[in-house]
């Protein structure tokens, strides 16, 4: 099958619990940024993290993206069926002098400088470790990173000192998110990413993987995000409730609304076929150019 003109987009979402107005934002606009353009639209549930899995989560989310008329192509995707890949890119990464065990735990590096994501690794396993126990880091440079986010504009950022060497796999084996991501958007050709603006400190990170195990970039949009009146993000959280699933036209015109979309006079109260026929052909991504953060709706923050 040849690949439409759009490319792929996809929507990931954790199965640590239902998803809830902030998670729906996400949804839609990756849903409508790929639908009209004539874009692939992936599914791909990120279920690599059994510790924070809520049972049934998983099936609960799918479920309630049918009942909103999401359609997405092919099967759903499962990121825990890519864990060899995700092995595989780790031993390229390590067989290349480009990832590294390290022994050390939160609590010896509590004192280190904080960045965007966290505390700024100082490079103390760089040469070695006798560790019995331990995690990987990817070595990192402070060669610019640039990119160019279609909503949030120019970007730059100097890892080694603004993150350090990160975490690609955890002292407990699991593999970390960010070359989980990177592994599965190469598997599924995504070539358009769109999600909220809390993942951006993420995207350069996830760049430098790439370039790293040769991998394409897509392109990164990242939306607004759903914030408490206080400023904090909506979360699971925050106390941020579970989508109702017999509320998809209320809740998608208000997901519309959110995202600076044009929504006429009565479209909560048709059906998810006629929400998604009228925002594919008005989707308008210019509307949240510049945007960090709408507040949600009081019914959408308890």
């Amino acid at each position: 099958m040849n690949e439409p003109v759009g490319g792929t987009g996809r929507f990931a979402p954790s199965p640590t619990g239902p998803l809830h107005f902030g998670s729906l934002l996400a949804a839609v606009a990756s849903f409508l940024d790929a639908r009209s353009s004539g874009a692939r639209w992936l599914l791909r549930i990120e279920n690599i993290d059994p510790p924070r899995e809520v049972p049934g989560a998983a099936e609960e989310i799918v479920s309630l993206l049918e009942r909103y008329g999401f359609e997405w192509d092919g099967a759903v995707r499962w990121q825990a069926d890519s864990t060899a890949q995700h092995e595989t890119a780790l031993a390229r990464l390590i067989e290349d002098n480009r990832a590294y065990p390290c022994g050390c735990s939160r609590r010896s590096l509590a004192d280190q400088p904080q960045g965007p994501l966290g505390v700024i690794y100082p490079g103390t396993c760089r040469n070695g470790t006798t560790a019995t126990e331990y995690a990987y880091r990817v070595r990192t440079t402070n060669d610019p990173i640039r990119y160019v986010d279609r909503l949030q504009g120019a970007q730059v950022s100097h890892l080694e000192r603004e993150s350090g060497d990160f975490v690609i796999k955890r002292r407990d084996g699991l593999v970390a998110y960010q070359l989980a991501v990177v592994v599965d958007d190469f598997l599924d050709n995504v070539t358009h990413v769109v999600r909220g603006i809390d993942l951006i400190d993420s995207t350069p990170r996830q760049i430098w993987l790439q370039r790293l195990l040769g991998y394409p970039t897509p392109q990164y949009a990242h939306i607004p995000i759903a914030v408490h009146p206080n400023g904090d993000k909506l979360s699971k959280l925050t106390g941020a409730p579970g989508l109702d699933p017999n509320a998809a036209g209320s809740n998608l015109s208000k997901a519309l609304l959110a995202l600076g979309q044009a929504v006429p006079d009565g479209l909560d109260r048709a059906s998810p076929d006629e929400i998604w026929a009228h925002a594919i052909r008005h989707w308008n991504p210019d509307t949240m150019l510049g945007q960090q953060a709408v507040t949600a709706a009081p019914e959408d923050q308890r």
